[in-house]
């Protein structure tokens, strides 16, 4: 899902075929049937392709001559099925996360939202290189389109506007995929940051006082939970926005 989009170029592949393109593709639907003799493979073949070498290597693995080579063909065959790297990352993103969780309208909207986050959260992990395409301007597939669908669901009942709907969702997913950027370098990112910053911290506790507050007042396993405590702030923060409008 997109947060705030950043200018990433894509990769050094061929051309685009435009926006039109890219959407035409994420919107294809089943492929019509053809005389004559059956493709040899399909567009969600090449995607799936992707999707591995990416799982296995990061996305700076996937090009199209990596995925023509773990198909077992060449690259210029490839652009009957993805005409190039723009419209790939565009269907390796749209199918990344995997379908939507359900999210009943009218449920408990507060458990419904933090599930919804939270399953963000553990998608994304999963294939953390689905971050970077998240946050690149792009337009939304259907299985991206579902995730927002549910989301919304869960504040179907509050008094706030469709565009407010929005920017909460988009509140969510910032910090989940900003949680996700920390977490693939390692667990436990707050407490490797203070233990790296220990012995500065020590040198020069006179110049950052408040700093080396903070870092000491931390409860026992009170740590890495930026997680949850976003999330948190993020759903009080609507409710107290919802209760001063009712």
């Amino acid at each position: 899902m997109s947060a705030q989009a950043r200018g990433t170029a894509p990769g050094p592949d061929a051309p685009s075929s435009g926006p039109d393109g890219v959407v035409a593709l994420l919107w294809r639907g089943p492929a019509p049937a053809r005389r004559g003799p059956k493709p040899r493979f399909s567009v969600d073949a090449v995607v799936a392709a992707a999707t591995e070498i990416a799982d296995e290597h990061g996305l700076d693995a996937v090009t199209m001559q990596s995925v023509a080579a773990r198909l077992g063909t060449t690259k210029m065959a490839l652009y009957r099925y993805v005409p190039g790297r723009v419209e790939l990352d565009a269907l390796l993103l749209d199918t990344a996360l995997g379908a939507a969780p359900p999210v009943t309208a009218g449920a408990d909207w507060r458990a419904a939202l933090t599930g919804w986050a939270g399953s963000v959260h553990a998608r994304a992990l999963e294939r953390p290189w689905a971050v970077e395409l998240a946050q690149r301007p792009h337009v939304p597939g259907p299985v991206e389109l579902a995730w927002y669908e549910a989301g919304l669901a869960a504040l179907t009942d509050l008094p706030l506007s469709g565009a407010e709907k929005l920017d909460t969702l988009a509140l969510l997913v910032g910090h989940v995929m900003a949680n996700v950027r920390q977490q693939s370098r390692g667990a436990s990112p707050e407490s490797d940051l203070a233990a790296g910053l220990a012995p500065v911290l020590a040198e020069h506790s006179h110049d950052y006082p408040r700093t080396v507050a903070a870092f000491a007042d931390a409860e026992p396993g009170g740590r890495d939970d930026a997680l949850r405590f976003g999330i948190e702030r993020v759903v009080a923060g609507v409710a107290a926005l919802a209760a001063a409008r009712r």
